[in-house]
């Protein structure tokens, strides 16, 4: 039927029909199959062509996301270590001013107990070291 419809426009006797039709039907079955298995290949090739670039592009997002995750990891870290290293410092620094605060409270308990002692007795309190 397709036969008909593709050369019926063609001028032909209707023996020299009849001779041609089944090396045409042949060749028709074979140009069809080669055509229908072109095209099928062809529409594979694309398939695997977009399959292959779609798995490119899920494989480089994947990447791209895990350096992402990495360098948020890594910049979490540096923070941390940042504020730890400040607290540290400011502990250090606020036990330092406690440690000559407690010096200077001692010192001045001293000269308290040394003036207070001079007044009332009107002699000296014993000498007591003051860095100890």
């Amino acid at each position: 039927m397709t036969h008909m419809k593709r050369f019926q426009g063609i001028p032909m006797s209707k023996s020299m029909r009849g001779l041609c039709k089944e090396e045409d039907y042949a060749f028709l079955e074979m140009s069809e199959k080669t055509t229908e298995g072109a095209l099928e290949d062809d529409w594979g090739d694309k398939r695997e062509d977009r399959l292959r670039r779609r798995l490119e592009r899920e494989r480089l997002e994947k990447e791209r996301l895990r350096e992402i995750e990495e360098l948020k990891k890594e910049k979490e870290q540096q923070w941390r270590t940042h504020v730890e290293k400040l607290t540290s410092s400011q502990e250090k620094t606020l036990q330092d001013k406690l440690a000559r605060l407690r010096r200077f409270r001692e010192f001045q308990r001293k000269v308290l107990l040394e003036e207070s002692g001079m007044e009332g007795g009107g002699q000296p309190a014993s000498h007591q070291d003051v860095d100890s």
